[in-house]
């Protein structure tokens, strides 16, 4: 600090004069913004110096005063050749939350301990002046002042995949597979994986697909010219996309964006094997909307996971029908609005870089 004040007092070269001939003056700003230079007559200097000495001594005193030892004040008889020669401040073994407070909690108060004083620096004014001022440290995280991204969250959904039930889920806590056959009700045998899969997606022609694009988002579009095929869910257009291959990426996140234009399409996405055979089926996206501003479109944004490490060669995007007769509704300024769901329209996806 007395490196600092001492800086600030010297003063720097203008004009090519040495320091010792402009020593004694202080810079400013007037109302204009001009820097100007003023010398310090002997008065002023004295006055500076004093409030320079009374704040490095100020701080002296904080120093000395936290590293007192109180035992030596309750024992003042004792000599110094009484004393270990190793003697020297002594660490505290008492533990307590005092003498050792939670980490976590310590970084929440800015690692100032209670009884501390606020962290503080040292300014001048425009006269001159040495000024304190004390500041509460920035406690929060990375990423609550926006400097890292916040964790993918994967897109709740409906999915179906191979298997007995057809159901790529969990079951709820307290289920009982017994209970159809308690309660005396048929359980039911239709496998809608099945019977969804027996309509695709092998006629599908491959001739069309769309390459994958890594470290962009790339735009698919569902337009009156594109392929149409008869899935179980209804007639629709369809983009066939090549996922990256299993020895790039093993695994990888898709970020699916559907942006609106007088309507807003809900996807569907069925992934294939090389066979053209469904593998597995997502629909019911649970998206979240992003209303438009002055430089893009609003759209609904969803999060869906790719395993090509596990056979996922090709990636289906359709639309199904009961999805047609809905519509999402969004709060605004002007109060509710709603946009209809569409058949055609314009979808981003880009691959999440971990």
């Amino acid at each position: 600090m007395c490196l600092s004040l001492a800086a600030l007092l010297g003063g720097c070269q203008i004009g090519g004069s040495t320091v010792s001939e402009r020593e004694g003056y202080f810079t400013w700003v007037d109302e204009q913004g001009r820097v100007r230079y003023s010398p310090i007559t002997g008065a002023e200097k004295t006055d500076l110096n004093r409030e320079s000495a009374e704040v490095v001594e100020e701080v002296a005193k904080e120093v000395a005063e936290e590293q007192r030892d109180p035992a030596s004040e309750e024992h003042p008889g004792q000599s110094d050749k009484e004393a270990s020669p190793e003697s020297g401040p002594q660490e505290n073994t008492e533990y307590t939350l005092e003498n050792y407070p939670d980490a976590g909690e310590l970084e929440k108060d800015g690692y100032v301990r209670p009884g501390e004083r606020q962290p503080y620096f040292t300014w001048r004014d425009a006269e001159g002046n040495v000024r304190v001022s004390y500041y509460r440290p920035d406690t929060r995280s990375d990423l609550e002042k926006g400097r890292v991204e916040p964790p993918v969250q994967i897109t709740e959904a409906s999915v179906y995949h191979a298997g007995a039930d057809g159901v790529g889920q969990t079951p709820v806590e307290g289920y009982d597979p017994d209970a159809f056959a308690i309660l005396g009700i048929e359980a039911s045998t239709d496998d809608f994986f099945a019977r969804f899969s027996a309509t695709c997606c092998d006629s599908m022609d491959a001739a069309s697909r769309q390459g994958w694009q890594s470290g962009r988002e790339f735009g698919v579009t569902l337009s009156d010219r594109s392929a149409t095929h008869p899935f179980l869910t209804g007639t629709s257009p369809y983009q066939l996309i090549a996922l990256p291959y299993p020895d790039k990426h093993g695994s990888l996140v898709i970020r699916l964006r559907s942006y609106a234009r007088n309507g807003v399409v809900v996807p569907s996405l069925v992934f294939l094997d090389e066979k053209m055979a469904p593998l597995r089926l997502v629909t019911d996206l649970v998206m979240d909307f992003t209303p438009e501003n002055w430089h893009r479109r609003g759209y609904l944004e969803a999060w869906v996971p790719a395993f090509p490490g596990q056979g996922e060669r090709w990636l289906v995007l359709f639309t199904r029908e009961q999805d047609l007769e809905g519509q999402t509704v969004i709060e605004t300024r002007a109060g509710p609005e709603k946009i209809p769901h569409i058949r055609h329209g314009e979808i981003g996806l880009m691959q999440v870089e971990e």
